[in-house]
């Protein structure tokens, strides 16, 4: 940080908690569809916020900062669910070449966007949602460009192959 920059306190944090909860927490919870996972998830985005704070010279404390911490606990808690349930459940091989229903209901691929692995839903949601370049994606989840470019082939082709399942070409 240059001289000039101001840098931010836990005190800035506390000024800013009340206007910064509720959209942290709706930007969580459009991401991950569990009020337990997302109420988890911002509690940890504060906790980080406070020990960056306290460790080093971070900047002063906004929203969009808050959620750019946001971005990487919610990259975190994929990965996590990823471990837990890697023993769970076998991954269906192959791509599926079935085009996409005409029809598609944006509350029914949430929820298959919740059956996908979890690094290939942090990609499809870094990408699509957030609208993060493949370069920015490859960076938030740990992954070279060429990476994380098959990444998200596999990750559009595993939802599409589960809303088909789900939903069909009804929808």
């Amino acid at each position: 940080m240059g001289a000039h920059e101001a840098t931010g306190s836990v005190d800035d944090l506390v000024a800013i908690y009340a206007n910064a909860l509720p959209q942290v927490y709706g930007y969580v919870l459009s991401r991950c569809r569990s009020v337990a996972a997302a109420e988890d998830i911002t509690a940890e985005v504060f906790m980080a916020a406070v020990d960056g704070l306290e460790r080093q010279a971070a900047p002063v404390p906004t929203v969009a900062w808050l959620v750019g911490i946001a971005r990487h606990k919610l990259v975190d808690h994929w990965r996590r669910t990823e471990r837990e349930q890697r023993n769970l459940a076998a991954t269906a091989g192959g791509a599926i070449d079935d085009p996409w229903p005409e029809v598609i209901h944006v509350d029914a691929v949430h929820a298959v966007l919740g059956q996908v692995s979890g690094p290939q839903r942090a990609a499809l949601v870094l990408r699509y949602l957030d609208g993060l370049p493949v370069t920015e994606v490859a960076k938030c989840v740990g992954r070279s460009v060429h990476a994380t470019e098959m990444l998200l082939v596999r990750a559009r082709s595993a939802l599409r192959r589960l809303y088909l399942e789900e939903y069909g070409d009804d929808g």
